[in-house]
């Protein structure tokens, strides 16, 4: 069996890493762990630049804890039988993440949802949500409690 796991280090995220780490799964599965780097703040030139100023900040913060973000679900994935790879991609993740299940050829994509909602979803765009509907496998959307009781 071949899970990917994307994480972006967020509560919701754990929340995925913290499923699949406690549930058995059979001998010789392999996960990976999968992180995309991408800033909020959209690439745009402006006359002082400040808007890319921010952008390329945001993006270089984002490049420098990806490692750790990735090696912190792998450490928390590693179980005898299992095999666990890490992989830090940059681009838009919603994207990415379906390209990447399919590359490996996964057999489940598990993430975690924030859970904004309606007005949450239409200006930020969900990344579950996509990934749902575009991937080539199975996917496990993961809640905290908080949100499924809110």
């Amino acid at each position: 069996m071949k899970i990917l796991v994307a994480t972006d280090g967020s509560p919701a995220s754990a929340a995925a890493v913290k499923s699949v780490a406690t549930r058995p799964w059979p001998d010789g599965t392999e996960v990976e762990v999968l992180t995309v780097i991408h800033t909020a703040v959209p690439f745009i030139l402006d006359p002082t630049y400040t808007i890319a100023f921010i952008h390329m900040d945001q993006l270089e913060k984002a490049r420098t804890r990806a490692p750790e973000i990735v090696g912190d679900a792998a450490a928390q994935l590693e179980a005898p039988g299992r095999t666990v790879t890490t992989q830090v991609l940059e681009g838009a993740p919603k994207h990415l993440i379906v390209e990447e299940a399919a590359r490996c050829g996964a057999d489940l994509i598990v993430l975690g949802t924030h859970g904004y909602g309606p007005a949450g979803r239409f200006l930020l765009g969900s990344v579950a949500h996509a990934v749902v509907l575009h991937a080539p496998c199975s996917v496990e959307v993961v809640r905290t409690r908080a949100q499924a009781e809110g």
